[in-house]
């Protein structure tokens, strides 16, 4: 662009981003500086040499920077690997069980669900209810006397009274009876893997688990 164009443009009140070319010429490389450094100890005085001391600092600053740069070109690798690691972990999870933190499920009872409540300490009554999307109670099942750790049970799909239940989102409460004293826990679930999405920029899991939507891979508790 002309002198004149830029005169224009400055009583427009416009600026010009500088071309990639333009932008270089203000650049000196490496290996400029020492064509730079070889011509001019080349011609330099011999009763007057030039000191060298200022080119030495120089020349071990572009070495820094060429360390750096080619630091960051490993990381840019490790990176990569890491990324196509996990690309692979993702692609081994689909069509296996995960157990998952959430409380609800849309449930075919034919097929059941199955899940575990968390126990801080053992108990002598632990009870998991099933609860319809009303709220109403489906079944009460008694695991009794329990050890501290994650306690696994399986609901068949049927009601209290033996009938089949109807399929629909269901909810799961587990919870503690010792001494008279009631203590809720934390409730997992677990179903069968439809997809997964690798993160574009974290690298991050996000899992499509049937019946649960999706889930962080971070708060996945156990791979079936």
């Amino acid at each position: 662009m002309s002198a004149i164009d830029n005169d224009l443009l400055a009583n427009l009140g416009l600026t010009r981003e500088p071309s990639p070319a333009e932008k270089g010429k203000d650049r000196l490389g490496q290996g400029d500086f020492l064509e730079l450094m070889t011509t001019q100890l080349e011609n330099q005085d011999p009763f007057q040499p030039m000191e060298s001391g200022e080119f030495l600092g120089q020349l071990a600053q572009f070495g820094t920077v060429s360390g750096i740069e080619d630091l960051q070109k490993s990381f840019q690798d490790l990176t990569g690997s890491v990324y196509s690691g996990q690309a692979l972990q993702a692609a081994g999870l689909v069509d296996r069980e995960v157990m998952v933190p959430v409380e609800m499920s849309i449930v075919d009872p034919a097929q059941g669900q199955w899940g575990a409540a968390e126990l801080p300490s053992s108990t002598s009554d632990l009870v998991v209810g099933v609860y319809d999307a009303s709220g109403a109670l489906v079944r009460r099942m008694a695991l009794g006397p329990q050890e501290a750790g994650l306690t696994e049970f399986r609901w068949d799909g049927r009601d209290e009274s033996g009938e089949v239940a109807p399929a629909g989102v269901y909810e799961f409460r587990a919870e503690t009876r010792d001494a008279g004293r009631t203590e809720a826990l934390e409730m997992f679930l677990a179903s069968r893997v439809e997809s997964v999405s690798l993160g574009n920029r974290d690298g991050s899991l996000t899992l499509t688990v049937q019946g649960l939507g999706e889930i962080d891979f971070s708060k996945v508790r156990r791979i079936g």
